[in-house]
């Protein structure tokens, strides 16, 4: 479903500033794969998902999803049939459009054909998205024609993700999409992606804090460090690794104890 191949990316070349993000990362992922992603600051997490939507070209090296070369795709067209959302739930969605609108534009911007964003949604599709809405369960289908600004963090995070898969994309990327929500509407959302994309057979990368989620959801893991793939784990060893195994493996390949204090006191929180 997506290959990556070798790709690197530098920003500020020659500079003081000079930050080398991603350093010849090759990955391939599966059809229907849900992919875990952790590590540490900086490690190239949300730079890899940014190369992947196309906000940037790589230096080198080639990004291929079912199999079209998207590596020079601008952004825009990538926006068709990947869908991302961010950490901060303030993204991805119009607070001053209501929420039947940013609906009908995340639905427009994914259909086929060049004239989408000349079209109306119909009667029809706009009672598919009351129907979408109620499956959230969050009350928001007798709220349709209010602003998205209104809305709670949660709520907006879970109108995202439905936008995002209003039209089933080939690939979903989550950027640590529940870590600004309070528990329980970060549980929701979580769930919430689980169900969708198990139903819906959507191919998934998802960053996360969290190590216990890293290891429970999804079927693969991947660790991050200094801009490269350090650590790749699924099947059955992975079934039977616990956080202190994948500690301990980072502190294997990447020659250093994790630093990230959202990650360690998630574990800690997980152990008690």
């Amino acid at each position: 479903m997506l290959s990556l191949e070798q790709i690197s990316m530098t920003f500020n070349p020659g500079t003081v500033n000079q930050k080398t993000a991603l350093s010849k990362v090759s990955l391939e992922v599966a059809d229907g794969d849900f992919i875990t992603i952790i590590g540490s600051n900086g490690a190239g997490k949300s730079t890899l998902f940014n190369a992947i939507c196309g906000s940037f070209y790589v230096d080198e090296g080639k990004i291929t999803l079912d199999g079209q070369d998207i590596t020079f795709q601008p952004e825009y067209r990538r926006s068709r049939y990947i869908g991302h959302l961010f950490q901060d739930p303030m993204k991805g969605t119009a607070p001053n459009m209501t929420i039947e609108e940013n609906l009908a534009v995340a639905y427009l911007r994914a259909s086929k054909g060049g004239a989408g964003f000349l079209s109306r949604v119909s009667r029809k599709e706009k009672e598919q998205f009351r129907e979408r809405l109620k499956e959230l369960d969050m009350g928001l289908e007798d709220r349709m024609k209010q602003p998205v600004g209104l809305l709670s963090g949660g709520q907006r995070q879970a109108l995202t993700l439905l936008m995002a898969t209003l039209v089933t994309p080939k690939l979903l990327l989550l950027d640590e999409h529940t870590a600004a929500l309070d528990p329980g509407a970060a549980e929701k959302v979580l769930r919430l992606t689980e169900r969708i994309t198990a139903e819906r057979h959507i191919t998934c990368l998802m960053v996360t804090h969290n190590m216990q989620q890293a290891l429970a959801l999804g079927n693969r893991t991947l660790m991050m460090d200094a801009g490269q793939i350090v650590f790749d784990v699924q099947g059955e060893e992975r079934a039977g690794m616990s956080v202190g195994d994948l500690l301990e493996k980072f502190r294997d390949k990447a020659n250093r104890a994790l630093d990230n204090d959202r990650i360690l006191l998630s574990t800690v929180e997980g152990q008690q």
